[in-house]
């Protein structure tokens, strides 16, 4: 099994001191990780589940993938985050299996991971993102 476990479930948010603000309220949860992703375009703050995270993220400019999302879809369910051992065999596994890549080859991503991204469209509807840690 390639997977070793969920990472994160990623919701997209359009204000994230509120949605964090809920959390709180709501669980009693407690930010674990914040950090702005240039690169995505995103800032995600990470609430902590057991061994995996709730990934809070909102779009830090206009034309990031997180706006596209909110502006077509508004707040909800973005991505699942699958945590692997090895970022590139798990992405080649998943190519080889008909998956459509997003990034062809794995990258830096947020807490010091690397990551690959899986489109939606040959994995069932669901975008998916394969973290290395």
């Amino acid at each position: 099994m390639i997977l070793t476990e969920i990472d994160h479930v990623a919701i997209a948010v359009y204000d994230l001191d509120k949605a964090v603000s809920y959390y709180q309220k709501a669980f009693g949860a407690k930010v674990h990780h914040r950090e702005v992703v240039e690169s995505d375009g995103v800032e995600e703050a990470l609430i902590k589940v057991a061994d995996s995270y709730i990934q809070l993220t909102t779009a830090t400019h206009d034309d990031s993938p997180i706006a596209k999302f909110l502006e077509k879809r508004g707040e909800g369910l973005h991505h699942i985050g699958y945590r692997v051992d090895n970022c590139e065999e798990a992405l080649q596994a998943m190519i080889d299996a008909g998956a459509r890549p997003i990034d062809l080859a794995p990258r830096p991503g947020s807490r010091g991971t690397t990551v690959a991204f899986i489109h939606p469209k040959g994995s069932q509807g669901t975008l998916i993102e394969l973290v290395e840690e």
